[in-house]
């Protein structure tokens, strides 16, 4: 028999019947499992990846992670990771009774943007991990280009729902883009978002920052984000000063 009993009110201990087992697991004031370190023992393929961790030889958790996530981490099977976790009850039987489900990301910023994407009316938990086979910066860029052709090559995401998406996030998800647009490490989003074609002002903006000594890559991003913030006949000036004061 496994039990969860506390011992202070942010750290709880894994029991059973004849011993002690006590895995890291940090919990919120709210008893919401927010952090988890532990051995990474496999990673079960599927449209919903399934990671088992194992805090001690004794305990395996299964972890459910989006479709980035189980790609980034094959090459640290039977390593230490830790994961950001979202703790939510899985309905069975018409709501009759429920199954806690415990979901893992890489950092807590992409678990907030997992919080925020599940808002949207008709995207749950389930189908919102599906649909997470891109970083969440990626998506998050689709949304503020406010881009439906880019939504809808996620899985489940059909034209409607990708509107419903851009008209109840935008304005919300900026953050997340940035983390992307600012950090060199992240995954670049070119490969998965169709960008429109920039106005000349636009243009003019990126070759001042490569001659600046930017990255043209992260110029086009920046530029991209700059754009949401200023006025569409904004001249090069006002997109540049958009792009110094965002970074």
């Amino acid at each position: 028999m496994l039990s969860l009993s506390a011992d202070s009110p942010e750290t709880y201990r894994f029991s059973t019947r004849n011993r002690n087992v006590c895995a890291q697991i940090r919990v919120s004031s709210a008893y919401m499992l927010t952090r988890l370190t532990a051995n990474l023992e496999s990673i079960a393929e599927g449209s919903i990846p399934t990671a088992t961790l194992t805090p001690t030889a004794m305990m395996a958790i299964e972890v459910l992670i989006p479709a980035y996530l189980a790609h980034d981490l094959e090459s640290q099977i039977n390593t230490t990771i830790t994961l950001h976790t979202h703790l939510y009850l899985e309905s069975q039987g018409q709501g009759t009774s429920f199954i806690p489900r415990l979901i893992g990301f890489a950092s807590v910023s992409d678990r907030s943007f997992f919080e925020v994407f599940t808002t949207v009316k008709g995207v749950g938990s389930k189908k919102a991990l599906r649909a997470m086979i891109e970083p969440p910066a990626n998506i998050a860029m689709a949304i503020i280009n406010k881009d439906t052709k880019a939504l809808v090559k996620l899985p489940e995401i059909g034209k409607r729902t990708a509107e419903t998406i851009i008209a109840q996030l935008t304005g919300k998800v900026e953050r997340f883009a940035d983390d992307a647009i600012f950090n060199p490490d992240s995954p670049q989003p070119a490969s998965f978002i169709e960008h429109p074609t920039l106005p000349a002002a636009a243009v003019e903006a990126i070759a001042a920052l490569v001659t600046l000594g930017e990255q043209r890559a992260n110029a086009e991003q920046k530029v991209q984000l700059a754009l949401t913030r200023v006025d569409s006949a904004a001249d090069v000036d006002t997109i540049v000063n958009a792009v110094f004061a965002g970074a």
